[in-house]
């Protein structure tokens, strides 16, 4: 059955924040988001998000390439599912992309568009995302405190533990030694179970995570993630890997079908993290991620944003299944916490699925209107 769509509601969000985020190569000195909602001809209607994090700048020139770069492509136009959109928007977009050199943005709508037009589909069939994807899914999926200032991270680790949390992600690549040293004491407070993870965001060279490696050996580390540049030469992932005993783990950076057999080909990675909102959607992830489990690699998805990605995020674990954690950002954001994923539960250790269709989300949370920096609704 095909779907003509008639209208796209899309809106950025900035949110003040006390503290800001900081990783090895930038700061967050807000929390933004972006949401689109897609309605077709018949009333039904499906919520996506894009990605939005970087640059500060990002937000709103999301939102407007959507409006005023892509809602032509959309509007009136008959598809046959949200893969067909995703086919489609990625072959028309492809000069459009080549001609600004802006392929980045153009892959995050169509993965925001991608995941409002899997979310109609499935409210369409009565069905939650997650078994829209895979009948057997899971209801319910592991989740971990991540987004964690390793300058911060006692308290932090200790505030989330009390959420419920047992595995918890640090950012490191800000001073070796300081790193290395605060690392070291985590590890040691650790409580039965609990698994401890370190995240660079690319901040060295192979020397330099060579040097963090070896200073870092006997840490119970269940991961080092993005310790090189994603575009690293594949002899410096694997010169690493060869000497590494923690996992290497990397995704969030890597685009494409083809990006990812490559990287689950290489052997170099114990754990890929596609971002749903940053390429794919459901369309391009989904697969993926079945690629990943089959090649005996762990599965977890990246995501550090709004309610919207998050929950789908969710849903594409419990499609995958398998042992992987979902990715949740500790640090406050009204964005993600206004959709209340946990539904009121008092731990986040875990996040249960509704049995709802698609990713049960009607409408965007009255608290958030005031967030509002750009919004536009589109219509035929």
């Amino acid at each position: 059955m095909s779907i003509t769509l008639a209208r796209i509601h899309v809106s950025a969000y900035r949110v003040p924040i006390a503290s800001p985020v900081a990783t090895s190569f930038g700061v967050m000195q807000n929390r933004p988001a972006v949401f689109v909602r897609l309605e077709d001809s018949d009333g039904a209607f499906g919520w996506g998000e894009i990605f939005a994090n970087w640059p500060a700048a990002g937000a709103e020139h999301r939102a407007r390439l959507l409006v005023e770069d892509m809602a032509d492509l959309l509007l009136g136009q008959r598809f046959d599912s949200a893969q067909d959109l995703f086919t489609q928007l990625t072959d028309k977009t492809h000069i459009r992309a080549l001609q600004c050199d802006e392929w980045g943005p153009f892959r995050q709508v169509i993965a925001g568009l991608d995941t409002a037009m899997t979310d109609l589909e499935a409210r369409r069939a009565g069905l939650p995302v997650a078994r829209f994807l895979n009948p057997n899914a899971v209801q319910t999926v592991p989740c971990y405190a991540s987004g964690i200032a390793i300058a911060q991270a006692t308290d932090q680790v200790a505030e989330s533990r009390s959420l419920g949390f047992s595995a918890f992600k640090v950012k490191v690549g800000f001073d070796h030694d300081r790193d290395r040293t605060l690392l070291r004491a985590l590890g040691q407070s650790l409580g039965t179970g609990e698994t401890l993870c370190a995240d660079a965001n690319q901040a060295w060279t192979l020397p330099e995570a060579e040097r963090f490696v070896a200073a870092c050996r006997g840490l119970p580390l269940g991961w080092l993630e993005e310790p090189l540049p994603a575009d690293a030469p594949l002899t410096h992932w694997q010169a690493l890997a060869a000497q590494c005993p923690i996992p290497l783990a990397g995704g969030e950076n890597i685009t494409g079908t083809g990006g990812f057999a490559d990287a689950i080909a290489t052997g170099v990675f114990g754990v890929l993290q596609p971002d749903i909102a940053k390429w794919g959607g459901f369309s391009g992830c989904w697969p993926v991620a079945q690629a990943i489990g089959s090649a005996g690699l762990r599965y977890c998805p990246h995501f550090l944003g709004g309610g919207i990605g998050l929950v789908a995020s969710a849903h594409l674990l419990a499609a995958a299944g398998g042992d992987g954690l979902l990715e949740v950002d500790v640090n406050p954001n009204p964005l993600r916490d206004a959709f209340d994923p946990w539904q009121g539960a008092a731990t986040r250790g875990t996040l249960t699925l509704p049995d709802a269709p698609g990713l049960n989300i009607t409408d965007l949370p009255d608290e958030i209107a005031h967030f509002v920096s750009y919004s536009r609704d589109l219509h035929i």
